[in-house]
């Protein structure tokens, strides 16, 4: 199945618990991405790049301006058209929601529930069917070993692994991944965003990324979107994002641009400004 088209115009997206009055997370998005197309978020905390996520999701209504997913409105469609679109998204958080006890195959498997129908998915998360392939997506991440492991004994690095391999048994033709890699090592990281470019691109899946590595999503990706205070600054192929642009975008957040993780400099921005509202 291809990879979806999305289209923004003039968007806007309040965060869940904002009040209609509040200052939008996102504000007057335009945005073009094609069928196919790998696309990278970068941007300091507070940015709004895990509101966009969402909001591509169809898991946040626009508080303004339009979304379209393939050629589709999804807040006019039906429960059922709904259901259906949804089911070919993929969101992966930046903390995968695994149950502590499962077994990692069943959480991998668990991918493939949007595709299935309601017989089948019971039976499914009570006796894994397709351990092969859950365990054929967990080698591309370097986690064949943890097949039978439970969750609840693995590292956080680890668990955002099994997050991506999740990504490669969904029935999905969008991938939404929000911040992967915060737990893993430069090597793991390098090589787990390799695995997921190269099988979007196999696959004609649509890819878009929020990423805190600056360098890794310049070397990773061809298309790249500069967020800050929910607006874009700039959408660029990733050789025309200068050190300049950066400098700019990252402003009073130099530290995330050097690779610090986010929340390093808090003390240091407080001192700086008084209490302000910070999305995601």
């Amino acid at each position: 199945m291809p990879g979806l088209s999305l289209a923004l115009d003039q968007l806007a997206v309040r965060h869940p618990a904002a009040s209609e009055s509040a200052t939008p997370a996102l504000a007057g998005f335009d945005l073009r991405i094609e069928a196919g197309e790998q696309v990278v978020v970068i941007g300091p905390s507070g940015a709004g790049k895990t509101t966009l996520l969402h909001a591509l999701a169809c898991a946040l209504k626009p508080a303004g301006g339009s979304l379209r997913v393939a050629e589709q409105n999804p807040w006019t469609l039906g429960a059922s058209d709904l259901r259906r679109l949804r089911g070919r998204l993929f969101l992966a958080p930046q903390t995968p929601p695994l149950p502590p006890r499962q077994r990692v195959v069943t959480s991998v498997l668990a991918a493939r529930l949007p595709g299935m129908g309601l017989g089948a998915s019971l039976a499914s998360l009570l006796k894994p069917r397709g351990a092969a392939d859950a365990h054929a997506a967990l080698e591309r991440f370097d986690l064949g070993d943890k097949l039978w492991e439970r969750v609840d004994r693995l590292s956080g690095g680890e668990r955002q692994r099994v997050g991506l391999a999740r990504a490669l048994l969904s029935p999905a033709s969008l991938w939404l991944i929000d911040e992967p890699l915060s737990a893993l090592d430069p090597t793991r990281a390098t090589l787990a965003m390799r695995a997921l470019t190269q099988l979007a691109r196999e696959r004609g899946v649509t890819l878009v990324a929020t990423l805190h590595q600056v360098d890794l999503a310049l070397a990773s990706f061809p298309r790249v979107l500069g967020l800050r205070d929910g607006r874009l600054v700039f959408d660029l192929p990733a050789g025309e994002v200068s050190r300049d642009r950066l400098a700019q975008l990252y402003a009073s957040f130099e530290h995330e641009l050097l690779g610090a993780p986010p929340g390093a400099g808090e003390a240091t921005q407080a001192s700086r400004s008084t209490a302000s509202v910070m999305h995601c």
